[in-house]
């Protein structure tokens, strides 16, 4: 079943075109709402920059799909813990592939978060 969640048509140049609308800056997505994410590099990510997905639930989020930037990277052990211990999954890799997936992911009914920093 699809969801209702809005698709990234592009993605580059600082932001993202979110069902058709140009967003600058990094993207939050969690039960198919978008909102700005401060987060603008790996350093950046914390366990509370995700606090929407925590609040979220595992019932409506089975696992993050994050965008970390224009490289793959491994998140912060604190972050892969939090996730773990709230019984949610974690994908990571690079922006452009993430940005990607996700429109796939959503189109399958997939109940995910994404976190995407901005490339």
């Amino acid at each position: 079943m699809a969801r209702d969640a809005p698709s990234i048509d592009a993605y580059g140049q600082g932001g993202f075109r979110l069902s058709g609308a140009w967003r600058a800056g990094s993207l939050l997505i969690v039960q198919d709402a978008a909102q700005a994410w401060a987060v603008a590099a790996m350093a950046e990510l914390t366990v509370d920059s995700l606090a929407p997905v925590f609040a979220a639930g595992r019932h409506e989020v089975e696992f993050l799909l994050l965008g970390t930037g224009p490289a793959n990277a491994l998140p912060p052990r604190a972050v892969r813990d939090a996730l773990a211990g709230a019984g949610m999954g974690l994908e990571f890799m690079d922006t452009a592939a993430a940005a990607r997936l996700y429109n796939v992911l959503t189109a399958e009914g997939r109940r995910l978060a994404a976190a995407l920093i901005a490339i």
